[in-house]
């Protein structure tokens, strides 16, 4: 990982509740151009984790550097109009608007600019064929598989340089998995975005990743390259995690 930090994340401390803190001193960096993976048990922190960055929740110590610059205090809207975007757990798009409806909502950043936002329309129809095919459609009547790529895609019409990814797999049929890691792939090839990705889907997720963070209760419980987790270190790991 010789590129540099595009995200730093010191000691950081955040909690839903006074004194009940569920990110405890967690420091991470995910560095330009890569797939950086968190892993861990149900309740660790993970999901927590993309939200203090996102400005959802606010942290009550530490620091989240973006591009160098602190982040710590802004709004999301603030947060996403620096070059971060969020991408949630569950298919996140306006049912109701059409296809590409959805696309024009997701670049209000630059929705007055309309040669660019032509641009970046075309950009992501010549990404997602699929959607071009059916930019007319409501939202709400596309598949499953189909929903998750206009949720992706619509993260990606604002050219973001960072995309924050909380638990895309979860609740998909096995055959929607592939898919969703290859959606990944795309935006970050297509628009070169760095990802940090959190995921419980463990043994599928970390093959794509470059960096992996491993977090129990706030913390960092390890770190490194996918080389150095395998599938028995896992399970020792997250047996660590479960009996304390």
């Amino acid at each position: 990982m010789s590129a540099p930090a595009l995200l730093e994340v010191e000691e950081l401390h955040a909690a839903y509740q006074p004194g009940v803190d569920i990110l405890q001193g967690l420091s991470l960096a995910a560095r330009g151009g890569s797939l950086t993976l968190v892993i861990g048990p149900n309740g660790a922190g993970k999901s927590t984790l993309l939200r203090a960055i996102f400005g959802f929740l606010k942290p009550h110590a530490g620091a989240v550097r973006f591009m160098a610059e602190s982040t710590m205090g802004l709004q999301p809207y603030e947060v996403k109009a620096r070059g971060i975007s969020y991408v949630p757990q569950e298919i996140n798009t306006f049912p109701g608007l059409t296809v590409d409806e959805n696309l024009r909502m997701g670049c209000w950043t630059f929705r007055r600019d309309r040669p660019r936002l032509a641009a970046q329309l075309d950009k992501i129809y010549g990404v997602f064929p699929v959607l071009a095919e059916r930019r007319r459609t409501r939202a709400g009547d596309l598949s499953g598989g189909q929903g998750r790529m206009l949720s992706v895609a619509r993260e990606m019409m604002s050219d973001p340089k960072l995309m924050l990814v909380d638990e895309p797999t979860a609740g998909l049929a096995p055959a929607l998995v592939d898919q969703v890691y290859e959606l990944l792939l795309t935006a970050r090839r297509s628009i070169g975005a760095t990802i940090l990705l959190v995921d419980q889907n463990i043994e599928d997720a970390i093959p794509h990743a470059d960096y992996i963070y491993m977090i129990n209760l706030g913390r960092i419980k390890a770190e490194g390259p996918p080389a150095e987790f395998g599938q028995t270190r896992v399970r020792a790991l997250i047996h660590e995690c479960l009996l304390g």
